[in-house]
């Protein structure tokens, strides 16, 4: 008897440091540091496949956002931000909140889907933005831009999804250099990032977009290979950003990896440990 009342409260102490735990995690995620893992290519060289970083949530504010979201596909859990706090969606006051400025690199909610995204921040409320020929005007004035040379990454499967670059160059054979020219972009604020390019397309040329207040413009770095506000909201546009849905701001990568999984340790990219993102 006494062995099983033993056990039982074994069980119990148990159950209660999980919930603990959970509960701290939870409100460490809530009010400070978002773990993000870089899915996709539409912000290289910026970011990569495979990057993992922590996103600030201080530096905003907060909003219904800034609640965690639970996604695990394999076992069916599809839990969004706003099942837990969607009684204050649309609220355009941030506790606590201040702007994002012009380049940063922003994790936000997709305003239809409700999936993380993350791209720069090109457009502030109020603002005039337009594509022409692949450049990006700001205000009916082109930013300032330099030849970056070539950004060139081997052909193969990046990533979970196993997604293969696309080239400058042309249909490339397995372990070839993939070619992308690179650009550096300067905005009006002196903010100075790396951008690429794969060829002409439909995004190099657009109508003017007027930035609504309390809205925001995104785009990818990767400008031929990025679904942005230069596409019109939908369950794949992504339009322009509503306030409430920015969750934070991208400073640091941790760390990084080349392979089909971040506990491959074997594929770490050694060059971004604790990198800076510009």
């Amino acid at each position: 008897m006494a062995e099983a009342t033993g056990f039982i409260t074994s069980v119990k102490e148990t159950v209660k440091t999980v919930v603990y735990a959970l509960l701290i995690a939870g409100l460490f995620r809530t009010l400070f540091f978002q773990p993000f893992w870089i899915p996709s290519g539409s912000m290289k060289q910026t970011l990569l496949i495979g990057d993992f970083l922590f996103v600030n949530k201080m530096a905003y504010g907060y909003s219904y956002a800034s609640c965690p979201s639970i996604r695990i596909p394999q076992i069916g859990i599809d839990i969004a931000a706003d099942d837990f706090c969607g009684v204050f969606k649309g609220a355009q006051d941030r506790l606590f909140g201040s702007d994002p400025e012009r380049g940063d690199v922003v994790v936000f909610r997709h305003p239809v889907s409700g999936r993380d995204f993350i791209k720069r921040l090109v457009g502030l409320p109020g603002d005039r933005i337009e594509m022409k020929d692949g450049v990006l005007w700001i205000n009916d004035t082109p930013v300032k831009l330099e030849d970056g040379g070539e950004f060139v990454e081997e052909m193969r499967y990046q990533g979970p999804q196993g997604l293969l670059p696309r080239c400058a160059n042309g249909a490339i054979g397995h372990g070839a250099d993939c070619v992308k020219t690179r650009q550096y972009e300067t905005l009006p604020n002196g903010v100075r990032y790396a951008i690429l390019n794969i060829g002409d397309g439909a995004a190099d040329n657009t109508r003017v977009f007027t930035v609504p207040e309390d809205r925001f413009f995104f785009m990818g770095d990767n400008r031929d290979n990025s679904v942005d506000s230069r596409v019109a909201q939908s369950a794949s546009g992504v339009g322009f950003v509503p306030r409430d849905d920015i969750v934070g701001r991208a400073d640091r990568v941790m760390f990084s990896s080349a392979g089909r999984s971040m506990l491959a340790f074997w594929t770490w990219r050694s060059d971004r440990f604790y990198k800076a993102i510009e």
